[in-house]
């Protein structure tokens, strides 16, 4: 009969600790002073991106020429003396703000209850998806040299596609409901859990809450218009049906008062990317 002492101990398992170290790793990743510090150049720049359509908005109410949309905004700063070297600037800062988002989803909303947990959890997911078509679009225009993408339109593509208009018809109500919840949460005032406005002051404060209650319904509604216009070109199965934020905003300026809106819109979308530019500063570690 073999000595129990002679028998050597059956080495540790180390799976779980390997486990726990690579996602505090991950965790230490997300939450690096750096990638913070590049997610909020990301946010400036979301901020500047919504000015600049507001003021393409203003400018088609008036009757002027342009695209109100963020290729457009993208394209009047590539058009500047350094522009280009900006767009990649602002594409850098976006990605990092959709690792930060990521970082969120995976690490963030512990201890909440899990419907709520579920639902923040599904708007970082949104947001790190409209983070990362900016970068991208950015990235694009300043490969292009502030060109206007040659490509065939995305909705066109799709539509072409087996099961297009289906796919359409999902990605349509998909920014509608994205939409709506902007909507909501300017008017809850749901978008002050991002925000640590502790130091801030009571006047910034109250300036804060005010822009996000104004910018983000006015966000809502800006690209609600664009998801309906998406369902309509599926429903009609038309490719050349104009799709998107500044076929949405045009759509609008053409119906009675139209004009009126589309300024009052340009407002709101102006409020938003002030509104973008306190988040930058204040959006909570």
């Amino acid at each position: 009969m073999p000595d129990a002492r002679n028998v050597p101990p059956e080495p540790p398992d180390t799976t779980d600790e390997a486990d726990l170290g690579a996602a505090d790793v991950a965790e230490k990743i997300g939450d690096h002073p750096v990638l913070h510090a590049l997610g909020r150049i990301g946010l400036v720049s979301y901020g500047v991106v919504h000015l600049l359509i507001a003021v393409l908005a203003a400018r088609i109410a008036l009757g002027g020429p342009g695209r109100a949309d963020k290729a457009g905004a993208l394209q009047a700063v590539a058009a500047t003396g350094f522009g280009r070297v900006l767009l990649w600037v602002v594409a850098l800062g976006l990605v990092a703000l959709v690792l930060w988002q990521l970082a969120e989803v995976l690490f963030g909303h512990r201890g909440l209850p899990r419907a709520q947990r579920v639902r923040r959890t599904a708007v970082d997911l949104a947001e790190a998806v409209v983070f990362g078509l900016l970068a991208k679009t950015a990235a694009d225009v300043a490969a292009d040299g502030g060109a206007r993408p040659s490509s065939k339109p995305v909705p066109s593509a799709v539509l072409e596609l087996p099961g297009g208009p289906f796919l359409l018809v999902l990605a349509g109500l998909g920014i509608t409901a994205v939409a709506g919840y902007a909507v909501y949460r300017g008017l809850s005032e749901a978008f002050l859990r991002d925000l640590d406005l502790r130091g801030a002051g009571l006047r910034r404060s109250l300036l804060v809450m005010r822009l996000g209650r104004v910018g983000w319904p006015a966000l809502g509604v800006a690209y609600g218009t664009s998801g309906v216009l998406l369902v309509v070109a599926a429903v009609r199965y038309d490719p050349t049906q104009p799709v998107g934020l500044d076929a949405g905003l045009k759509a609008l300026g053409a119906q009675p008062f139209g004009q009126l809106l589309l300024l009052v819109l340009a407002v709101g979308l102006a409020v938003f990317g002030v509104y973008s530019l306190f988040d930058a500063r204040h959006r909570a570690d």
